[in-house]
C-alpha cells in the first residue's frame, strides 16, 4: 500500500511538473503557428475544457486547414492537434469564437461565429476524436445570429446559450440578441430576445447557477447603456439584476462564476476608474466592486472571466496593461489572482514572446494548474492565413492549487449517476464518498470514473481515495430532497403531518401551501414531522434542504 501510495504521488507531481515545465510558476506551452494549420489566434469567449481523457479542448477562430478556425486539442505537456478544421461551407461553420464546453455524454459542444447554411452560424457537437456533427444552423431570425460563446448543458440534459445577435430587430439592425434552448438532437428554442432596454449583445456564455436557473451578462443596453448582469430561468422568464452605470462597470465581455459563498464574480472591460472593474453580485442583484483596474501596473481590460481555484481565490487575465514594449504600446497584459473580498496581485505580466492579448477566461484542471490562452504574441508564425504572431497556451502553477475532482453534475437524487474527472484512480483501489458516505463507482480510466449518489448521502463534498491519497472535489455535491407520501392528507391548525421521503436529513423547512412550518422534527433521513402552522393554505407540501427543495406531488388540505 505505501509503494501504491508513493507511485500515485509522483503521477501526480509529474503531471504538475511537466504541465508547467519543471519549477517554474508560468510556462509557454505552445506557440500557435509553430506549424502549418495550427489554430490561431484564440480570442473570447475561447472557453477551455478538461476531457475524460486529461486533455484539454478549446477553439480557435483562425488557423486550421481551410484558415476558418478548428476545435483542438492540447495535452498539458502542450502536445497539439486539431480534430477539427471549419471549412465554412454548407452547413458546416466558420470562424469559432467561443471554446468548447463538455457535455455529460463524454462530447463537446461549441458554436462557430459564421459559417451554416445561413452565414449566421451554428452550434455544433464534436467527439474527442474529431467527429463534428451540425445541430442547428442560425437564420438570422428569431433563433438568432452570430454566436459567440459556446453553450452549456442544464439540468435537464439541454443545452443553453446565447447568440450575440439576431432576434429582435426593431431597435438593433441586426438584433439585439438572443438565448435559445437545444436538444442534444438540434432542436432549438428561443427562450428570450433582448431588446435594449432589458441589455443586448450577449456575447458571453451563461452559467448554472445552484437554483437552477442560468445567470449571464450582456454587453450593452439598459438604464445607462452600459450593458446588464441577468438571471434567466429554463422556461425563459427573463429578469434584469443589475444595469452598469460605468461607476460600476461598464462593458461585461465576461460571462460570470458562481463562488463557493453563492455570489457571481466577473469582470468589465471599461468603467471604474476607467479600465474595467471587477465585480461580485448577489443572486437577487446586489453589486459590489470588488477591484478596479489601473490600466497599468494592474492591467486593462479584462475581456476574460475568472476561476475560483482550489484556494478559494480567483484567477482572471487582462488584455493589456503590464509590460510596454514595441510590440505592446498599450501593455502585453497581465495574468492576476483576487481573493473574494477584493485584495488583488498580479502574478505575471505577458511580455509578447510569452503572448500578448489575454481574451480567455482561466482554467483550473484537475492536476491544479491553471490554464489559458491569449490571441497574439508567442514565436508562432507559420500560418497562411495571416502574417504575425498566433498567440499562445500558457500554464500557471502554485503549490496553493492543489489536485481535486470535479463534478458532472453538481447535483442529483440518491442514484443518480455521477461523473467524475481527475488523476490516479485505478480500479480496485478507489474508494468515493458523498460527504462521508461511501458511493460504489465505475473506474473507467485514470481520469474518469462515475459513481451513484448513495442511499443517506448529504450535501458536501466528494472525495477519492486512491491508495491512500485523498482528492476532494472543487464544489460541493447538493444531493436534492425527495417526498414520496405524508399522511395524514388534511388536518386543521396545529395537526402532526409525518412526511415520508428520501435525503431528507438536512431539512431547514417545512411549508404548506407555501406557508412556513414554526415546528418539525428531522426523525431520520427519510422522515420529517411538521406542526401544520397558522396562515397555512391547501396546497402542496414543500421540505427545503442543503441541497434544494421538494414538493409533494399529493396535495394538503387545510381545514377549520
Amino acid at each position: 500500500m505505501r509503494i501504491q501510495r508513493i507511485q500515485l504521488i509522483l503521477v501526480l507531481m509529474t503531471l504538475t511538473l511537466v504541465a508547467t515545465g519543471a519549477l517554474a510558476q508560468f510556462s509557454v506551452l505552445r506557440d500557435f503557428g509553430s506549424g502549418s494549420g495550427d489554430p490561431s489566434k484564440p480570442s473570447y469567449s475561447g472557453i477551455v475544457a478538461q476531457g475524460r481523457d486529461g486533455n484539454l479542448y478549446s477553439t480557435a477562430p483562425n488557423g486550421g486547414a481551410s484558415c476558418c478556425g478548428a476545435v483542438f486539442q492540447i495535452t498539458p505537456a502542450g502536445k497539439l492537434k486539431n480534430i477539427h478544421s471549419f471549412s465554412g461551407n454548407g452547413n458546416d461553420g466558420a470562424f469559432p469564437q467561443g471554446g468548447v464546453t463538455l457535455g455529460t455524454d463524454g462530447n463537446f459542444y461549441g458554436t462557430s461565429y459564421e459559417g451554416g447554411t445561413a452565414t449566421a452560424g451554428v452550434v455544433f457537437r464534436v467527439t474527442p476524436a474529431g467527429t463534428t456533427t451540425t445541430l442547428h444552423s442560425f437564420t438570422g431570425g428569431k433563433d438568432g445570429a452570430y454566436p459567440y460563446a459556446p453553450p452549456i448543458e442544464g439540468n435537464d440534459g439541454n443545452f443553453y446559450g446565447t447568440t450575440a445577435y439576431g432576434g429582435d430587430t426593431t431597435k438593433c439592425n441586426s438584433g439585439c440578441g438572443t438565448i435559445y434552448k437545444i436538444t442534444p438532437a438540434g432542436t432549438l428554442t428561443t427562450l428570450h430576445e433582448f431588446d435594449i432596454t432589458h441589455g443586448y449583445g450577449p456575447y458571453t456564455p451563461l452559467v448554472l447557477g445552484t437554483d437552477g436557473n442560468f445567470y449571464g451578462t450582456a454587453t450593452s443596453g439598459a438604464s445607462a447603456n452600459a450593458g446588464v448582469v441577468f438571471r434567466i430561468t429554463p422556461a425563459g422568464n427573463f429578469t434584469v439584476l443589475f444595469s452598469f452605470d460605468s461607476t460600476h462597470g461598464e462593458s461585461p465581455f465576461s460571462g460570470l462564476v458562481q463562488g463557493n459563498d453563492g455570489n457571481f464574480y466577473g469582470t468589465t472591460i471599461y468603467g471604474g476608474t476607467g479600465s474595467g472593474v471587477i465585480f461580485k453580485i448577489t443572486p437577487s442583484g446586489k453589486l459590489t466592486v470588488l477591484h478596479n483596474m489601473n490600466g497599468t501596473t494592474d492591467g486593462a481590460q479584462p475581456y476574460g472571466g475568472l476561476v475560483q481555484g482550489t484556494d478559494g481565490n480567483f484567477y482572471g487575465a487582462a488584455a493589456y496593461g503590464g509590460t510596454v514594449n514595441a510590440n505592446c504600446s498599450n501593455g502585453c497584459g497581465t495574468l492576476f489572482k483576487i481573493t473574494p473580498t477584493g485584495s488583488y496581485s498580479v502574478l505575471y505580466k505577458f511580455d509578447s514572446t510569452t503572448g500578448a492579448q489575454a481574451h480567455v477566461t482561466p482554467f483550473q484542471h484537475t492536476s491544479g494548474v491553471v490554464y489559458g490562452d491569449t490571441t497574439v504574441g508567442g514565436t508562432g508564425n507559420v500560418n497562411p492565413c495571416f502574417t504575425g504572431n498566433c498567440g499562445v497556451f500558457y500554464a500557471w502553477q502554485n503549490a496553493n492549487l492543489t489536485p481535486f475532482v470535479s463534478l458532472m453534475p453538481y447535483f442529483g437524487r440518491v442514484g443518480r449517476v455521477v461523473e467524475l474527472l481527475g488523476q490516479g484512480f485505478v480500479a480496485g483501489k478507489t474508494k468515493v464518498s458523498f460527504n462521508g458516505t461511501a458511493a460504489n463507482l465505475t473506474v473507467v480510466s485514470g481520469t474518469y470514473l462515475t459513481a451513484a449518489v448513495p442511499n443517506g448521502a448529504t450535501t458536501g463534498p466528494v472525495t477519492v481515495t486512491t491508495s491512500g491519497v485523498t482528492l476532494t472535489s472543487n464544489k460541493k455535491f447538493r444531493v436534492t430532497p425527495q417526498i414520496s407520501s405524508f399522511k395524514p392528507s388534511s388536518g386543521k391548525v396545529g395537526t402532526a403531518v409525518t412526511i415520508t421521503g428520501v435525503s431528507l436529513k438536512q431539512t431547514t423547512a417545512v411549508t404548506f401551501g407555501g406557508v412556513r412550518a414554526t415546528s418539525f422534527t428531522v426523525n431520520s433521513d427519510t422522515q420529517v414531522t411538521a406542526n401544520v402552522p397558522t396562515g397555512a393554505k391547501t396546497g402542496n407540501i414543500g421540505i427545503n434542504t442543503a441541497g434544494g427543495s421538494a414538493g409533494s406531488s399529493g396535495i394538503f388540505t387545510v381545514t377549520p
